[in-house]
């Protein structure tokens, strides 16, 4: 599905979506569920970008519906990695997660890397910001290019209706919720999250994200 022009979000890839974005340099936004490497090369190869030209993956966060195959892709495309520092422990398997995540971590290997880098303050990538979000996990980022921001799991959509993930699922409750005031004084037209679908910029998402700020 084409978000806007040149920018994609994967339509193989169920759960917790995956993102293309085709500028001055090919970029993935998060891997989704491990065992989708195939059907993620396979789509992006029709969208014009071949493995060989992918070249970063931008993680979110250390979620396994995230990093699923962030191993895979970085050997079979050569790109760089890059994370958010905080999680990169528990993207790597040296940080154990907590509560529910750590009971699905049991049954998911942690990647293996050839590299992993860390988002500097302010980390920028041509027109790619980095803007740290953090409560969902240490160290979650949402990430902004042009008139779109990749959200992460700050919120999730079902239809029309917007709402935060379950307080089980966020590290830090109370730092989750005040994550979504970094979207007051950004310039959007569009929101994609994780799970649910892109929502426009309008009356709605102001409403949710006034909660907050």
């Amino acid at each position: 599905m084409e978000i806007t022009k040149n920018v994609f979000q994967l339509d193989s890839v169920k759960g917790s979506h995956v993102f293309l974005i085709k500028a001055d340099e090919n970029i993935l936004i998060d891997t989704g569920m491990p065992g989708a490497s195939k059907q993620i090369l396979a789509e992006i190869n029709d969208l014009g970008v071949a493995a060989k030209d992918l070249q970063k993956i931008l993680l979110t966060h250390h979620d396994i519906d995230h990093i699923g195959n962030v191993g895979i892709l970085e050997v079979q495309t050569g790109a760089e990695v890059w994370a958010p520092e905080a999680d990169i422990p528990y993207i790597l398997g040296h940080k154990n997660r907590e509560g529910i995540k750590w009971l699905i971590q049991k049954f998911n290997r942690a990647p293996k890397l050839a590299k992993l880098n860390s988002y500097a303050d302010k980390q920028k990538f041509g027109e790619i910001q980095i803007i740290p979000a953090p409560g969902h996990t240490p160290g979650h980022s949402i990430v902004s290019y042009r008139n779109v921001i990749f959200v992460g799991d700050l919120f999730k959509t079902s239809g029309s209706e917007i709402a935060k993930l379950p307080r089980v699922m966020n590290r830090d409750q109370q730092q989750a919720q005040k994550a979504v005031a970094v979207l007051k004084d950004l310039k959007y037209d569009w929101l994609c999250p994780s799970h649910g679908n892109p929502i426009q910029n309008g009356a709605k998402i102001q409403q949710f994200i006034s909660q907050y700020s």
